[in-house]
């Protein structure tokens, strides 16, 4: 299973305060809009997302079929094909995806300390 890209996805109180503390860091805004509340910052191979007013808590996300540049890997594990695997070995999903479908698509699981793991594939 090819979980893709990982980052972490930050809920902050302020983003733009925020955004200057880790580009302090050595995170250079990668993609987003903070006008809108989020911003994807990196740093070398190290990817975070600030979201204001998105989330309750922080979540550990996996982006399937894209590498840390958000550039195409190919081949990789559809997100259908790992909901299907974790459901298979017991894990209850959040906001299944119809596994009839294709294309984009995202899930939630829980790990057992209550940690958010976000399934998201954009393509």
């Amino acid at each position: 299973m090819k979980l893709g890209a990982f980052s972490l996805s930050l809920t902050v109180k302020d983003i733009e305060v925020s955004r200057a503390f880790y580009e302090k860091l050595g995170f250079e805004v990668f993609h987003g809009e903070a006008s809108q509340g989020w911003v994807i910052m990196k740093n070398d191979n190290v990817v975070i997302g600030l979201f204001q007013g998105m989330f309750d808590k922080n979540i550990m996300t996996f982006n399937p079929g894209w590498d840390n540049s958000a550039q195409e890997v190919n081949p990789f594990t559809d997100a259908r094909d790992i909901q299907k695997a974790l459901k298979e070995a017991g894990i209850a999903i959040e906001n299944e995806v119809d596994e009839t479908t294709n294309g984009p698509a995202s899930f939630m699981i829980t790990d057992p300390d209550g940690n958010s793991i976000l399934i998201d594939q954009h393509r």
